[in-house]
C-alpha cells in the first residue's frame, strides 16, 4: 500500500479513499452503507441516540486515518442499521487547523461515499453570528461563506468514476445544501435556517471578524463542515448540514467564550440532534 498521504504529490486521493472503503467493509462486516453521519464538536453522545453500541471501529486502523486532535473529537465510528438505512457514524473529524491537508481532513467522507453512501450528514458546533440565534439551537445550514482559502479539489485534476460532471473539479455550489435534505428535517422538527461561514482557526474570531462576517450575510462561523460539503457534492452525494449553537459570536455578547462550555452545550443538543437525524433517515 503506497505511504503517500492524501494531499501529497503523486497521491490519489480517491484510490486511497476506495482501499480505505475496502479495509471499512473488513472491520464493519459490512459491505455497503448508505449514509454518512458526521459527528462535530461536544455531539459524541449522538452516537447513543442513533443506536450505536458495542465498541467501535477504531478508525486510526484503516489506511490513511489519522488521530483526531480536536476536543470534542474521537477517530470512532459505529455501523448501524438506523430505520433499515445501513449508516455510518463518526464520532469527529479532522480540521485545517490540526496541520492537515484539505485531502486529508475529507478523507473520511470520500472513504464513506466510496463505501456507497450517498446521504452525508454534517453536523457541527458553530458561534452565532445572529442574533436570531441562541446557544442550544440546531440550525440547517442553507448556505456557505468559505473562508479558509483552500479546498480539497485543489492539485492535480484526477478522474474518479463517482465524481459529477465527468470528474470536473469546477462543482456547482448552488444546491450544495440539499433543499429536500432540509424540507425532510423540518418535519422532524421546526429548525431554522442559516448560512454558515467557515474560518480557519484554531483561535476563535475577533468582533472585527464577526462583524464582517455579518456583512457578508453569514449567521454562524465554525472552523469545519464546508470541505467535506464541497468533496461529498464533488461525489454526486446528497448533503445535510445541522449546525448547533453552542455560543454568542465574539463581540455580540459581554460574556468570554469559554470552550469547555461550547463542549457542555453541544453535548445538552445531542438527543435534539440525533433525533432529526433519525427522522431525516428514516424518510430516504
Amino acid at each position: 500500500m503506497p505511504r503517500t498521504s492524501p494531499g501529497e504529490p503523486g497521491a490519489n486521493p480517491f484510490e486511497q479513499a476506495r482501499i480505505a472503503a475496502r479495509e471499512l467493509a473488513r472491520l464493519t462486516a459490512v459491505d455497503h452503507h448508505d449514509v454518512l453521519v458526521v459527528l462535530g464538536t461536544g455531539l459524541f453522545g449522538a452516537a447513543a441516540g442513533l443506536g450505536a453500541g458495542g465498541p467501535p471501529v477504531d478508525l486510526t486502523a484503516l489506511p490513511w486515518f489519522t488521530r483526531f486532535t480536536g476536543v470534542g473529537h474521537r477517530p470512532e465510528a459505529w455501523s448501524i442499521d438506523l430505520e433499515g438505512k445501513r449508516t455510518l457514524v463518526i464520532a469527529g473529524r479532522l480540521h485545517l487547523y490540526e496541520g492537515r491537508s484539505p485531502a486529508e481532513v475529507v478523507h473520511p467522507v470520500r472513504t464513506a461515499i466510496a463505501a456507497g453512501a450517498r446521504t452525508v450528514v454534517l453536523t457541527c458546533s458553530a458561534g452565532a453570528v445572529s442574533p436570531r440565534f441562541s446557544s442550544g439551537d440546531i440550525v440547517a445550514i442553507s448556505d456557505h461563506v468559505n473562508l479558509t482559502g483552500t479546498s480539497p479539489l485543489t492539485g492535480a485534476a484526477l478522474p474518479d468514476p463517482l465524481a459529477a460532471s465527468a470528474g470536473s473539479r469546477h462543482v456547482d455550489m448552488t444546491d450544495a445544501w440539499s433543499g429536500r435534505l432540509r424540507a425532510l428535517a423540518r418535519k422532524v422538527e421546526p429548525i431554522a435556517e442559516g448560512v454558515y461561514a467557515q474560518m480557519p482557526g484554531p483561535q476563535l474570531e475577533s468582533p472585527a471578524e464577526i462583524r464582517m462576517l455579518a456583512t457578508l450575510g453569514a449567521d454562524l462561523v465554525g472552523m469545519s463542515t464546508v470541505p467535506e460539503a464541497i468533496a461529498a457534492r464533488h461525489l454526486g452525494a446528497e448533503v445535510l448540514g445541522l449546525a448547533v449553537v453552542t455560543n454568542p459570536a465574539a463581540g455580540t455578547s459581554p460574556a468570554s467564550i469559554d470552550p469547555d462550555e461550547v463542549v457542555h452545550t453541544a453535548g445538552g443538543a445531542a438527543p435534539a440532534l440525533a433525533r432529526i437525524v433519525a427522522g431525516v433517515v428514516s424518510s430516504l
